[in-house]
């Protein structure tokens, strides 16, 4: 959601964008007893003082906002507190038609850029209300709209219930999508990069979630023989989950660039057509595995046997790395001689 229609008197429409930008005044006349308070990002409800000070005002105060399909009050719960300490019948109301989640999104706006502001409590719950409605924002969107620091809402991204259910892509302020794991984007280059070396940046920008100026950054360290991930994000990656989210990323890293590599192989008459290649690509093919696959077989295996999983696994990644460094050797005595 990047911005809401909020509608006044006679269907005229305003916008209050999410990132800013207050209503316009119009509004229309509306039955106190019609409306709801319960639901916003108040969770202490009203304060009784506010709503005096309210009431006690001369000049005619702002119309509230109400979310219509629920006649919920969005913004303006003390105005309509002070109404109803005055003996009002009616108050002036203009309304949002959209969906509920985003009339709470634009509650905590519109409470954070005006009025008695929220607690930091109140700030910490919403942060987590829309992680949970909205997982596919990035942590600066929504930390803009709680009034939080981008850090602490990853923190309670991290925490919140919905944590599995956050995507691998997020939309930033500015409307973009990035991957909200940075590493994973820049290794997804690397593969990319390895299998096509001709192609673009923009176009491995695109395949990998990334921006051109990373794919970049990816393409020079490549060439350099340096570590596609930052120190950086190392470190992040390090202090997620060690169980979960580390088992995820030890293994090759999800998207299509590891696929595209294994189906390029095995088209490859010079493997597919002898023994040992075929022996190769079966090999490569049970290593394929996704990372929801390898999470599946961690739990599968008996707390009994965990040790010599453990160390069979550990043998044939010592396997595999020799393969690698054997094959790398070669790659570069093939340089040399060509050279």
């Amino acid at each position: 959601m990047t911005g809401v229609d909020v509608q006044g008197r006679g269907g005229g429409r305003g916008t209050a964008s999410v990132a800013g930008g207050a209503p316009p005044p119009a509004g229309e006349s509306v039955p106190v007893e019609a409306l709801q308070t319960s639901g916003g990002p108040r969770t202490g409800g009203e304060d009784a003082e506010h709503v005096q000070l309210l009431a006690a005002l001369h000049t005619p105060l702002p119309p509230i906002v109400v979310h219509r399909p629920t006649m919920r009050v969005i913004d303006g719960a003390h105005r309509l507190r002070a109404a109803l300490l005055r003996g009002d019948d009616h108050i002036m109301v203009r309304y949002f038609d959209g969906a509920e989640a985003d009339a709470f999104v634009l509650a905590v706006q519109l409470n954070s850029e005006h009025g008695l502001p929220l607690s930091l409590s109140d700030r910490k719950a919403a942060a987590a209300r829309i992680v949970a409605s909205h997982p596919q924002w990035s942590d600066r969107r929504i930390a803009e709209v709680v009034g939080l620091a981008a850090n602490t809402v990853g923190a309670v991204r991290q925490r919140s219930t919905a944590q599995n259910e956050q995507p691998n892509a997020s939309i930033g302020r500015d409307g973009r999508v990035r991957p909200r794991n940075g590493a994973e984007g820049r290794l997804r280059a690397g593969e990319l990069m390895r299998a096509n070396p001709e192609a673009s940046l923009r176009e491995i920008a695109r395949l990998a979630g990334i921006s051109a100026a990373t794919a970049s950054d990816v393409r020079a360290r490549l060439n350099r023989g340096e570590p596609l991930v930052t120190p950086q994000q190392r470190q992040a990656v390090a202090r997620e989950s060690p169980s979960g989210a580390m088992v995820r990323r030890s293994f090759r890293p999800d998207g299509p660039a590891s696929d595209v590599l294994l189906v390029s192989l095995s088209k490859d008459p010079s493997l597919r057509l002898t023994m040992a290649g075929k022996i190769l690509l079966r090999a490569l093919r049970v290593c394929s595995v996704d990372a929801d696959g390898w999470a599946r077989i961690v739990e599968a295996v008996p707390p009994h046997r965990q040790e010599v999983v453990a160390r069979l696994a550990r043998e044939c990644a010592t396997a595999w790395q020799c393969l690698a460094d054997r094959l790398s050797e070669r790659t570069a005595e093939t340089s040399t001689e060509a050279g």
